[in-house]
């Protein structure tokens, strides 16, 4: 018995031993570089908008000044769609034609009072508007650099319904509903967007994004909330989300390029999973060329106005 006691002695020690070791792991992170980041997108009908700005150090403060300071406003930005070429027109919010208050408030996501006093810029085309069928390429010169990215409008996919029903036990609120048929000879993207009438700018609900990889070829009806309810201060609890018996809303569907839908995917992923330390560590990929990061992106929409009864 006590020789087995001292065995049994002998084994735990030399667990103990081989458990106690530590290796010391050395990890390099690499050091922080500045990129151009891009944000632009043109759409049917309307002329290129691009915002441009200089990434942030994970690790510096973050701030509404620091916010201010990333905008770029030296660069030269060049539109072509394969025929013509228009050099874009930068456009600041402290001189800002009368009537576009609200609409560059929109675009930078600032109170239309608060953003007159400040100097951001956007560069527009003034001498171009999308056209289904053309690809667009953006060329970005700025500090010695070139960037370049091209986006194509797709032909738009136009839903077979667009209504409105009650959902759960409420008669006067619900969920904007659409049943769409996808192509089948092409692999498509989608973006959801919606505001009531009387706003001028479209609202993302949760998840904007999605492609037909489960249902390309197929029949089907989804359902949106109401992105809008969720920023009233006054609303009800207990409607957020839900459109009432009455409203009139304005819905976009566009459908974007794969790459485009790539970016946008992995973005909001990481959007959404930030924080949780089960997060799977995501890059998110752009589609400009030269060493930017972001997203040049091209979209093709469809519109209606949905009266909910």
């Amino acid at each position: 018995m006590e020789l087995r006691i001292l065995k049994y002695t002998a084994i735990s020690c030399v667990l103990a031993f081989f458990w106690s070791c530590t290796k010391e792991v050395k990890i390099d992170i690499p050091g922080y570089k500045e990129q151009l980041v891009v944000d632009g997108r043109i759409e049917t009908g309307q002329p290129a908008i691009v915002l441009l700005s200089k990434s942030a150090n994970v690790y510096s403060s973050t701030n509404f000044e620091s916010y201010l300071n990333s905008f770029v406003d030296d660069a030269i930005v060049l539109l072509s769609d394969g025929t013509q070429t228009d050099t874009l027109t930068k456009i600041c919010t402290d001189d800002l034609p009368p009537g576009l208050e609200q609409v560059a408030a929109g675009i930078f996501g600032i109170p239309a009072e608060v953003l007159v006093n400040l100097h951001l810029c956007a560069y527009v085309s003034l001498d171009m508007v999308g056209e289904v069928g053309k690809t667009y390429t953006i060329q970005i010169l700025h500090q010695g650099k070139a960037y370049q990215a091209s986006s194509k409008i797709l032909s738009p996919t136009v839903p077979d319904s667009l209504y409105w029903k009650p959902e759960g036990n409420f008669n006067d609120r619900g969920f904007s509903w659409v049943q769409l048929s996808d192509p089948s000879a092409t692999s498509d993207a989608y973006s959801w967007e919606v505001k009531y009438a009387k706003d001028l700018q479209f609202t993302k609900p949760f998840s904007p994004y999605f492609n037909d990889k489960f249902f390309n070829g197929l029949t089907f009806e989804f359902a949106y909330e109401n992105p809008m309810s969720f920023n009233d201060p006054n609303g009800n609890d207990a409607y957020r989300g839900y459109y009432k018996l009455g409203d009139t809303i304005v819905v976009k569907l566009s459908k974007i390029g794969g790459k485009e839908y790539n970016y946008f995917e992995k973005k909001y992923n990481q959007i959404y999973s930030g924080g949780s330390p089960f997060a799977v560590p995501t890059n998110v990929p752009t589609n400009i060329e030269g060493g930017a990061l972001g997203v040049w992106v091209a979209y093709s929409p469809w519109i209606d106005t949905l009266v909910c009864q």
